[in-house]
């Protein structure tokens, strides 16, 4: 069904006690408003209008989009009041979902259950809870129909002892629209305008109410502090979690995991503890990850094995390659198939072919390797001359000795071999050896400099 969608993001959130709006602040890596906005856009709606009002500018600069109507509220005087500047860009042929910006975690397929069939009615997201404080509480009479929702700051003792709240999330037929929100009142305990208060308008016109409940409390719990953040971070992880772990994946304690994007796995994938996957990342069958890894924006092919603590950034790693412990791979860089980068190496830019190694404390920036080549402790790729990036191209089976630096623009030759400590600065050929070291020599009877003795005051 046509649908107009009106996302309340007004708000400064007193509570969190920061000076970014709240609906910037982040939940799985992205601002509270951009899950909201994701959930909206399932529905394909006619038009999405997001109202701002805190913070000036902050919130249409950072979630700007093609699809998107930005209306500001220049004083917040309440939902109803909000959903009243929105009006003028609504499609009146379409009914008005209304969504808030700082209740993230709404589905799609809640929204679709609201939005479902055709008729003139109003549907409100309804809940029991446990413990209902806070939310607006639903009226309804002997026969179960709905006949009014109260503010729990207006309630009497008695309807606060309802546990069905109100979530505030709700349909409305846009025609009728206008005409309620203008017969809004704000006598009552905040002195706003309240939505909800459109119910009782709409009962008043013989208008039919008819309530959804969501799939999980969690989709309807709102952020209102940084406790309630932290707390709905973790019940989005721990879903996340849920549904790695029901389509086969190893978690080894799925409450230290975190998702901040999209995260597919092939079968029989291992993840240990707290790791985070950031982006878009794509973990092949039979994939290892190690404890405390950060993995962004990439790709790695069936059976790798990525040892703890190593971090990759927006890169490609092919089949059956060993990744760590302490390595870090910095974005467009490409690995083969069966590659080994070992502790505390740092690969950027570069393509390292099938079967090649860089095992222990080297730095590879900018460089094209080939197949089968060592690259040995200590050594690094000279890249950068303090104003431009130049290559390295390692062809084929060569062996790197430790200590060596490689000044680009350089070529190592197929089949050549460096000796430890070398600094190259011309293309070395093939099948040979190449070198450059200093004479040794030693000094006979040096003496070490020696510190002055230290003078002791009052001597």
């Amino acid at each position: 069904m046509a649908v107009n969608v009106v996302i309340l993001a007004a708000g400064q959130g007193k509570r969190m006690n920061s000076a970014l709006p709240k609906v910037l602040h982040r939940l799985a890596g992205m601002p509270l408003l951009a899950h909201v906005i994701a959930a909206a856009r399932a529905l394909k709606p006619r038009r999405i209008c997001v109202v701002y009002g805190y913070g000036g500018e902050q919130v249409p600069q950072t979630m700007r989009a093609g699809d998107l109507i930005f209306v500001r509220q220049k004083q917040q005087l309440g939902t109803g009041h909000a959903v009243k500047q929105a009006l003028p860009q609504l499609d009146a042929r379409a009914d008005t979902l209304v969504l808030y910006g700082d209740v993230p975690l709404i589905s799609a397929g809640t929204l679709r259950k609201m939005v479902a069939g055709r008729g003139e009615g109003l549907r409100l997201l309804t809940a029991q809870f446990e413990n209902p404080a806070g939310y607006g509480r639903i009226l309804r009479n002997a026969r179960g129909a709905v006949t009014g929702i109260v503010e729990e700051k207006d309630a009497s003792a008695e309807q606060r002892r309802i546990h069905e709240g109100n979530t505030g999330l709700m349909l409305l037929p846009t025609k009728r629209l206008a005409a309620w929100l203008s017969r809004l009142s704000n006598r009552n305990a905040q002195g706003e305008y309240y939505l909800t208060d459109v119910v009782a308008l709409a009962l008043q016109d013989g208008v039919r109410i008819a309530t959804v409940a969501p799939k999980a409390l969690w989709e309807i719990q709102g952020v209102n502090s940084q406790q309630q953040l932290a707390e709905l971070e973790r019940a989005y992880q721990f879903e996340a979690a849920r549904r790695l772990l029901d389509s086969g994946v190893n978690l080894a304690d799925p409450r230290r995991f975190d998702l901040r994007g999209d995260l597919r796995c092939g079968r029989d994938v291992r993840i240990d503890i707290n790791c985070v996957f950031e982006g878009d990342v794509r973990l092949g069958a039979g994939v290892e990850i190690g404890a405390n890894c950060v993995i962004r924006n990439t790709t790695i092919g069936a059976g790798s094995r990525i040892a703890p603590f190593t971090m990759i950034d927006e890169a490609r790693i092919g089949a059956r390659c060993i990744v760590g412990p302490f390595a870090r791979i910095r974005p467009a860089t490409t690995l083969a198939n069966e590659v080994h980068i070992g502790n505390f190496v740092e690969v950027k830019a570069s393509t390292i072919g099938q079967g090649s190694k860089a095992n222990h404390l080297s730095y590879v920036g900018d460089t094209q390797v080939g197949r089968k080549v060592n690259v040995g402790a200590g050594s690094i790729t000279c890249n950068y001359d303090g104003a431009n990036k130049h290559r390295t191209v390692i062809e084929d089976e060569v062996f790197i000795g430790s200590n060596t630096q490689l000044v680009a623009p350089v070529t190592v030759r197929r089949g050549a071999t460096i000796g430890a400590g070398s600094t190259i600065t011309k293309d070395a050929p093939a099948n040979q050896l190449t070198l450059s070291r200093a004479r040794q020599i030693s000094i006979a009877n040096w003496q070490r400099p020696r510190k002055a003795a230290k003078v002791t005051k009052g001597k």
